[in-house]
């Protein structure tokens, strides 16, 4: 079996761990891990080895596009190409009121949830193009399509990333290259955490939003990313599919 290249930026926590923690388990992959922080990075690379995949940290802050370049151009020059990307870094800014949000608030937030996107996405394609093949993965959100006050401008860099998403896979198809969005609802991550003021009053309530009446895991997103990217959703590009227990049917 030939062994899949895969690249996941934002690895280090949640969704972005049990995804790389899921590949390593269930395909005989290569996996290239990217993020902020050395030390867990490294870490979580010997945990994937330990699960019988090859592994590699690559320190990536998405934001910058000499740092993006670097970690594609790594990639393929360790593992020779890169088969999926999963574009998750992300952040959930400074929730709030639109009326106190500030330049300053939008920048962080655009620069990691849709600059971030727009350079990782441009990179991968310029490899996989050239390949014939690929299928990049952009994690977005319930939020990217659907509303929520006191969140704006979260809410719109992830209505950003869905947007840019379809229309890459309509500039990527022709070239054998598969683009689509997973979108999670509420994940029992640090970020949730961080987002419900860690107050479990705030979390309840939350959770019992949602269809199924409680809040997903990381797992379950994770099992999701790993299908899409599997030659079983060959034929599944320019979509959107959400992990969020009945909330975007609401």
């Amino acid at each position: 079996m030939v062994k899949k290249v895969i690249l996941i930026t934002g690895a280090l926590t949640g969704i972005g761990r049990a995804t790389a923690l899921a590949f390593a388990r269930e395909e005989n992959a290569q996996i290239v891990v990217s993020g902020r922080r050395e030390q867990e990075g490294k870490q979580l690379a010997n945990e994937i080895r330990a699960l019988g995949a090859e592994a590699e940290f690559i320190y990536t802050d998405v934001r910058n596009e000499d740092d993006v370049r670097n970690l594609i151009d790594k990639t393929v020059e360790r593992f020779g190409r890169l088969d999926v990307a999963v574009n998750n870094a992300g952040t959930e800014g400074t929730p709030g009121p639109i009326v106190s949000q500030t330049e300053d608030s939008y920048r962080s937030t655009f620069d990691t949830n849709v600059l971030g996107v727009v350079l990782t996405v441009k990179h991968e394609l310029r490899v996989m193009t050239t390949q014939g093949h690929g299928s990049i993965i952009n994690v977005s959100s319930t939020l990217g399509h659907k509303p929520l006050a006191g969140a704006s401008i979260y809410v719109a860099s992830k209505h950003a990333v869905e947007g840019l998403t379809l229309s890459v896979a309509l500039e990527a198809a022709a070239s054998g290259v598969r683009v689509n969005v997973v979108a999670p609802g509420p994940i029992q991550t640090e970020m949730l955490d961080r987002f419900t003021g860690r107050n479990e009053e705030n979390k309840t309530a939350l959770a019992s939003s949602v269809p199924l009446k409680r809040v997903g895991t990381a797992e379950e997103v994770a099992r999701t990313i790993v299908f899409v990217g599997s030659d079983n959703a060959s034929f599944i590009t320019g979509s959107v599919l959400s992990v969020d227990g009945g909330m975007s049917s609401t």
